[in-house]
This record gives structure tokens, C-alpha cells and sequence, in this order.
């Protein structure tokens, strides 16, 4: 088995190169990345890509004819990830989420590779007031970010050939990473009750959200770049979770200051609607992939992003203005003219 990891140095990629380097230890891994967040490593003993036969760098924009032949699969994780990252870079996150994870697809397909696998997203639901989403239901993306997720799925939808395209529409990621962003809902909870002792929920609390901990998506990626046709289709979208971890924003915070103690929680009830608000049915993915089902519980994954974050001495409250937010490091590198305002990186 041969393996590209496109993607592999921001927060999931770590965890999704060490999975498949202990689960395939005779397969040869490859990472591709553009380096954006490569000197963002908390609390890393070692690179992560030291699990690598080898990382290519360069932009997923311009990924070069003829260098995928010879995998057997290809994960696509590079994204402009988040949603202010969409609002900041809105042309970009369609050229890099969706333009280039569809020519990507199509150059895997003409070259030879048997499993594609994308890093979709549960926010394609938006808002969504009643039972959990299941794969069938209507969509309502709100942002730029889940419209390029929408965009790429359906265009891989009418991908012609007998490649095997799964679409993992995952919860939102949460968990301690070797690249860890705080721009996260539980992990911006975690952080601020490590260093004020207070957790500030800007909405009501009562907005439904389900998380993964990267750890569960390397898990279920390792089942994505082994699934054959027969186990879901060739073409699947699948949400990608547990339906133990759908959790309301409030929940979440009294969970950390259960975690943390001293830390007391603050709770916006005079907010307005939040424009995000889901739970998600993840029954499918539970059918298809019984293996690789999420592990990690929310006590779980606060206790790791405690572990780590005290392991780095982590004490700034001021941390949304660090390199712990990924648009914070995005807009530096532009301010610096390190790279242009499409996002490419120049001769300085």
C-alpha cells in the first residue's frame, strides 16, 4: 500500500500520518502540504512527519501531472479549514476546497489510484431544528467553507471510473494535536479555562454540536483508504462520528469547568441565534464501519487537551491573538509578505 496524505501538516494530518504508519507499518506514506502551519508544532516531541518515507511541499493548487501515479490511495485534507478563515479568504476556500480537491480527484482517477478519500464536513447542514441530519436530508450551507465542501462532493459524485470515492462528512474536530488549533470550539473552552478560569459561551448555549477528536478521524481515514465498493458504494458520503457525541455548546463548557477546577462558566442568554446549530445521525457510518468507530468520549478529550496543553506551559490568556489561531497565522504571513493575498507563498 502507498499513501499521500495531501494536507498532513496542519491539526489532523499528525494524527492521521502516525494512525496509518501503526495500522500499516509495511506502507509507504507520503505527505504534500504547503507549509503554512509547518512551525505551529505545541508540545511535539518529535516532527510528525518523521512517520514519512517522504513530504513533498507545495500548493495543492498546483499539484503536478503524472505525481500520483503509483498510490494506491490519496487523502485530501487541505483546506482553508474554518469559517472565518472562509469569510477572510472566501475565493481562495473555493479554489482550494473544492476547485483544486476536484482536480485533484480527477488526476487520482486518470493516474491509477483506487481509494480517494475527502475531508468533508458536518457543517454542510447549517441550520437544522429537529431530528439528527441523516446522509438524505436537505442541506443548508451557510458559509463559504461548507458551500467548497457541498461544491467538491457533488462534482466527485459524477467522477466517472471505478475509483472508490468516500466523502467522510466529519463532526467538528476537537482534541490535542502536535499542531494544535484553539480556533475550536471545545479547545477554545479548554484554553480559557486553563488561563482564566472561565469559560465565556458567546451564544445562548443551546446550539447543538457534534465533535470527533482527531484521533477518531485518523481512525475513521484508515477505514476510508481500505473501504472496497461493496461497503457503501462506489461514490459515499457518510457522516462521520459518534451519535454519543452530539453535544449543546452549554454542556460542553460545564464539562471543562467540571474538568478544571475553580473554572466558572458565563453564558450569553440574551444572544442571538446562532447560524450554526446541528445534530447529526451517525448510524451509517456505525453500519459500514463497526472497526473504526470514535473511541475518544468528551471526558476524553479534555483530559488530552489538558494533558498537552499543560505539558507546553500553556498560560496566555491572549491566546486568540496567537499562532494557536489558524487565521491569526494566515493573515501574518500576508502582513509579512511572506505570501500574496491569494494565499501563495512569494520570494521573500
Amino acid at each position: 500500500m502507498k499513501i499521500l496524505i495531501i494536507g498532513n501538516m496542519g491539526y489532523v494530518g499528525p494524527a492521521v500520518v502516525r494512525e496509518l504508519s501503526l495500522t500499516h507499518p509495511d506502507a509507504v506514506l507520503h505527505g504534500y502540504d504547503n507549509a503554512y502551519f509547518a512551525h505551529c508544532l505545541t508540545g511535539a516531541d518529535v516532527l510528525p512527519e518523521r512517520y514519512l518515507a517522504r513530504q513533498y511541499l507545495g500548493d495543492v493548487r498546483q499539484l503536478p501531472e503524472g505525481m500520483l501515479e503509483g498510490y494506491t490511495a490519496v487523502v485530501q485534507l487541505a483546506a482553508i479549514s474554518n469559517d472565518p478563515m472562509g469569510s477572510c479568504f472566501a475565493e481562495v476556500t473555493r479554489e482550494v476546497n473544492q476547485e483544486a480537491s476536484i482536480r485533484i480527484a480527477r488526476q487520482a482517477a486518470r493516474e491509477g489510484v483506487r481509494q480517494f478519500v475527502y475531508a468533508s464536513s458536518c457543517s454542510i447542514y447549517g441550520v437544522a431544528s429537529g431530528e439528527p441530519r441523516k446522509e438524505t436530508d436537505s442541506l443548508s450551507p451557510m458559509t463559504a467553507y461548507a458551500m467548497s465542501k457541498i461544491g467538491t462532493e457533488e462534482a466527485l459524485a459524477d467522477l466517472p471510473g471505478d475509483m472508490v470515492i468516500t466523502n467522510l462528512r466529519f463532526a467538528t474536530a476537537c482534541g490535542m494535536s502536535a499542531r494544535l488549533r484553539l480556533d475550536l470550539v471545545l479547545n477554545d473552552f479548554v484554553a480559557c479555562a486553563l488561563s482564566q478560569r472561565k469559560v465565556t459561551v458567546l451564544s445562548d448555549g443551546t446550539p447543538w454540536r457534534p465533535l470527533i477528536d482527531v484521533t477518531d478521524m485518523a481512525r475513521a481515514i484508515d477505514w476510508a483508504v481500505q473501504r472496497e465498493a461493496d461497503n457503501g458504494g462506489r461514490v459515499l458520503s457518510v457522516n462521520t462520528g459518534s451519535n454519543q457525541r452530539n453535544h449543546q455548546v452549554r454542556d460542553l463548557a460545564e464539562a471543562v469547568a467540571k474538568a478544571i477546577p475553580g473554572t466558572t462558566v458565563s453564558i450569553n442568554k440574551d444572544a442571538a441565534v446562532d447560524s450554526r446549530s446541528y445534530r447529526v445521525d451517525f448510524s451509517h457510518f456505525e453500519r459500514l464501519a463497526p472497526g473504526h468507530q470514535p473511541q475518544m468520549t468528551l471526558r476524553d478529550s479534555i483530559h488530552g487537551l489538558i494533558v498537552g496543553l499543560a505539558k507546553m506551559n500553556f498560560a496566555d490568556a491572549d491566546f486568540r491573538n496567537s499562532s494557536l489561531m489558524r487565521l491569526r497565522v494566515l493573515q501574518d504571513h500576508v502582513d509579512q509578505g511572506r505570501v500574496s493575498e491569494s494565499l501563495e507563498w512569494t520570494e521573500r
